[in-house]
């Protein structure tokens, strides 16, 4: 049926935004009303004659109001097919009247769980749901309105057709119930998973724009920031020009990586989403030191983390050590911000702890969904493989190393002496390639420093390499066919080699 007479109608809204103009729109076409408490009393000061949904069923409000639409009377009326003559028979039966329109808002979830509302639970709807999705399952004769947005294209719908709606109308309003009430679920979903959701059969995870970005990776690329529903931005802008999508995926990364060193003081240089330089010290100006020092020429334009508060006596060392595009920590004492203030178009963002949530990648027509790797490697999980065992300050940077290798895109070698970066082989080909670029970076710094490689060495050639640049300890996963050939070789020069429990590839 295309052309659907309104004549009865359930009103039950908890935004009474645009109710006057129903109002008026009901009583042009004298549409009678059946409703609920505070919306009942609105429309009947706008004029509209109600009929509670109590009287109507012949049912009070139980549970402090948490049943009152939940009847087979009132969805019957709004369920009931009406080329069914059976339906039709049951319908009389139990004394219901057929309902032709549904107006129906829900409980503001989303505004209570943003407002610190504690009592959430009180906010999730359960009977405005079920009444939309009847009557948007019911569309070839049953209208709903389940936003107050959608009244305006209801009533002059309603007027031009002398209070009839079209069966295209219906639909279209049967589409909007199901997007609105499927957004409503998944953030209460995305709530009661803590802002993530559970690598599961089926994943939903809704997304809402945050923020739009100037362009992405390129200027040729729109872009923009969108969090799951149901999350709070993780960082604040302090200063700064607007940030960039690839200044969010560095802070992101840079983030990631000092935080891993909590509670020691850490801080990491980025570029490209890569450690240029990374340490531990025992105050954050020191451990900013260490990692510039790493490399000074790739860190011009990097992005600092620092997993402590920036003091006074950190923003000068880095405001010393020239351009850099963001710094990232948890806090900025006032005198901090005052000194990089001088820095007009430096980004200053401040960032929370948070948990890891699952990472998405888009590929093909689809997406690849994984738990973070959050496995760090202690002592006791190593494993001495060689005759020459590690000092203990070598053991402290193996596993300092190892640490940070799981940062550094795949292929990925990195050197380390007290407990900072030297030399760093990222994204290589060839695993013999990327401990190439370590060493040479490092230079006679790797002169009784260690090494980790993030899988295991296929070859010895990267161990007589090693060698020739004065490696003394080298940490890497075991698994290789030539892990006797590699133990052999370690013990031909002296090395001390320990095996790791787990792989850390990063692609």
């Amino acid at each position: 049926m295309d052309m659907v007479k309104i004549r009865d109608a359930v009103v039950s809204v908890w935004d009474k935004t645009g109710l006057e103009e129903l109002a008026d729109a009901f009583k042009r076409h004298g549409i009678k009303v059946i409703s609920t408490g505070n919306t009942a009393k609105r429309l009947r000061e706008l004029g509209v004659a109600v009929r509670e949904v109590s009287e109507y069923t012949a049912s009070p409000e139980i549970l402090s109001g948490r049943v009152k639409t939940l009847h087979p009377k009132l969805h019957a009326g709004i369920l009931f097919r009406r080329d069914n003559k059976q339906d039709r028979r049951q319908l009389r039966r139990i004394g219901g009247s057929p309902i032709d329109l549904v107006v129906v808002n829900l409980y503001p979830f989303k505004e209570a769980y943003l407002s610190g509302e504690r009592d959430l639970v009180e906010f999730i709807d359960i009977g405005g749901p079920t009444m939309l999705r009847a009557a948007a399952k019911n569309y070839e004769w049953v209208t709903t309105l389940p936003s107050p947005s959608l009244y305006k294209g209801f009533i002059r719908e309603l007027d031009r057709n002398k209070g009839a709606v079209s069966l295209s109308f219906r639909r279209k309003m049967a589409g909007e119930v199901f997007s609105i009430t499927s957004r409503y679920d998944t953030w209460i979903s995305n709530v009661l998973f803590n802002g993530g959701f559970e690598l599961s059969q089926e994943a939903m995870l809704g997304l809402e724009l945050k923020q739009q970005l100037r362009y992405g990776e390129n200027p040729h690329q729109k872009a923009g920031l969108y969090l799951p529903f149901g999350s709070r931005p993780v960082f604040r802008q302090l200063q700064g020009k607007e940030l960039s999508y690839n200044n969010i995926m560095d802070l992101s990364a840079a983030w990631s990586m000092c935080s891993a060193f909590l509670p020691q003081t850490c801080a990491v240089v980025v570029k490209h989403a890569n450690p240029c330089g990374l340490a531990i010290a025992k105050d954050a100006a020191t451990a900013y030191r260490k990692a510039y020092n790493a490399d000074p020429l790739s860190s011009f334009g990097g992005i600092i983390g620092i997993n402590k508060t920036v003091d006074a006596r950190c923003a000068r060392e880095i405001v010393k050590s020239g351009f850099r595009e963001c710094v990232i920590a948890p806090r900025f004492e006032k005198q901090a911000q005052q000194i990089l203030g001088v820095k007009k178009n430096l980004r200053l963002v401040e960032v929370r702890q948070h948990r890891p949530a699952l990472q998405i990648r888009q590929v093909f027509n689809g997406f690849l969904v994984q738990e973070p790797d959050l496995f760090f490697e202690k002592e006791e999980d190593l494993r001495l493989v060689s005759k020459k065992a590690p000092t203990k300050t070598q053991l402290r940077d193996l596993l300092f190393a190892f640490r940070v290798v799981r940062f550094v895109k795949s292929n990925a070698i990195v050197i380390a002496r007290q407990q900072a970066l030297v030399g760093i082989g990222a994204g290589q080909m060839s695993r013999v390639g990327a401990v190439k670029i370590a060493l040479e970076q490092a230079g006679e710094e790797a002169r009784g420093a260690v090494l980790a490689s993030d899988a295991f060495f296929p070859k010895t050639d990267n161990i007589e390499l090693a060698a020739r640049y004065g490696i003394k300890a080298i940490v890497q996963p075991s698994g290789s066919k030539a892990d006797p050939d590699v133990i052999s070789a370690c013990n031909d020069f002296g090395i001390a080699l320990l095996f790791a429990p787990k792989r850390h590839f990063l692609h």
